[in-house]
């Protein structure tokens, strides 16, 4: 799946990970790589950034915590490309990103597998 932004510039929408977890993305547009092995994933996130394109992008999280080189790149630099992970379809949600290790450091990892930030909900 392509946007297009205010700029003409188009964004693209890519799933990378597990093949079961594709077939939903596919189902909403995104353009999808099931089960790549390390070295796709890592030319594939080359050529985006060669080609200076803007992506959105969706991992599972065993994809996360691969050891892929442009991709913890790609996480460093942000900007053109935002990369976010999502768990496996059998696992309990989990976030894994910099804020999130913030947050669990300032409420503790309960709060945030509850969904709740400190204040009171009716």
């Amino acid at each position: 799946m392509d946007t297009q932004n205010d700029h003409g510039q188009i964004t693209r929408m890519l799933f990378i990970g597990e093949d079961r977890l594709a077939v939903g993305f596919q189902l909403i547009g995104f353009e999808t790589h099931p089960n790549p092995e390390p070295h796709e994933i890592e030319r594939l996130l080359r050529d985006l950034q060669r080609g200076r394109e803007k992506a959105f992008i969706v991992v599972d999280d065993a994809v996360m915590n691969q050891d892929i080189p442009q991709l913890k790149q790609v996480l460093r630099e942000g900007g053109r490309i935002v990369v976010i992970a999502v768990p496996a379809l059998n696992a309990p949600p989990r976030l894994s990103s910099e804020v999130a290790t913030r947050l669990t450091a300032l409420f503790g990892v309960a709060t945030l597998q509850s969904g709740q930030t400190g204040g009171k909900t009716s």
